[in-house]
């Protein structure tokens, strides 16, 4: 062996050289980056603070804020695995100075893709179904908010694909318009039938309910149909504005509102990837003095450390 261990100079290994028996210290600065990237992965997935961090690493504020910056001046790339019959759950978050849109498995909440822009937009939402779709993934269904964009970015790349309707979004929206405390009998009523809705398990229970709000709109059709006159510019407008948006809402969602009874594993909401939006954001308030590319670059590295786990 040409090279043997020769001892430790400064806490460092030192060795010698057989043939010419010179003496020296390796160094390697690219696996003592590598050694320290499992402090950057306590950073960016346990919420870890620079304090914690310092006292069980023994390293420096300085050392340790230097060293993940090293990190978040690159990004990873998210891998695209080929998987049969997925069902996706997509959906968007908003930051200050941008929007992250995501594409997750609902069977075991891998991130297939991601994309950091400034909005939900048709022709990017398009492209990033044309690229799963090339890349192998076979898509099954896709539940989905009530996004404009989304839901014509699917008709036009998939349309022979199950689009579910998130009930979530569509009862919280419905509740906001509705208000807590309906003045009208009308609106008393529709908001009962909307906190029913998570609660419809089987088919029976979607043929209650949807009978149910049958019967509501015979009984109060012609209410809403209520139209009040401006004289200012000569136009009539309807008079319950927000009752009719939240029944309107509902009817035109209701051809994709119930997939997920006649397949379980298509999921009636998108809360998996809400709450993994959440935690992403609880992880990501922690570090608030980041510039807007490092932050881009911290959701990046949280996306592809959550997929490795």
């Amino acid at each position: 062996m040409a090279v043997i261990r020769w001892g430790k100079r400064g806490g460092k290994q030192r060795f010698k050289c057989n043939n010419c028996g010179m003496l020296f210290t390796r160094s390697a600065p690219e696996q003592r980056l590598q050694n320290r990237f499992i402090w950057f992965e306590k950073w960016i997935l346990e919420r870890q603070t620079y304090a914690t961090l310092s006292r069980d690493s023994s390293l420096s504020r300085a050392t340790l804020q230097r060293l993940f910056y090293t990190f978040l001046d690159q990004s990873p790339q998210v891998k695209i695995i080929r998987r049969n019959s997925v069902h996706l759950r997509m959906d968007a978050t908003y930051f200050k100075q941008f929007c992250v849109v995501c594409y997750q498995d609902d069977e075991d909440g891998y991130t297939q893709l991601i994309r950091i822009t400034d909005g939900e937009h048709f022709s990017e939402i398009k492209e990033d179904l044309d690229n799963l779709i090339k890349l192998g993934v076979q898509i099954e269904s896709i539940t989905t908010d009530s996004h404009k964009s989304a839901l014509k970015a699917i008709k036009k790349s998939l349309p022979n694909v199950t689009v579910q309707r998130c009930l979530v979004h569509i009862q919280r929206m419905c509740l906001l318009w509705l208000t807590r405390f309906p003045k009208h009998p009308a609106g008393v009523e529709l908001r009962a039938l909307v906190l029913m809705l998570l609660k419809i398990q089987s088919a029976n229970d979607r043929l209650y309910w949807t009978g149910e709000l049958t019967l509501w709109y015979n009984r109060h059709k012609e209410y809403l149909a209520e139209k009040v006159y401006n004289e200012n510019t000569g136009r009539y407008w309807y008079k319950h504005k927000p009752l009719r948006r939240s029944y309107f809402t509902i009817k035109r969602a209701l051809p994709n509102m119930f997939h997920f009874l006649n397949n379980p594993k298509i999921p009636a909401t998108t809360n998996g990837i809400e709450g993994y939006f959440g935690h992403l954001k609880n992880h990501l308030d922690l570090h608030r003095g980041l510039s807007i590319k490092h932050r881009i670059n911290f959701i990046k590295w949280y996306i592809f450390l959550s997929n490795t786990k």
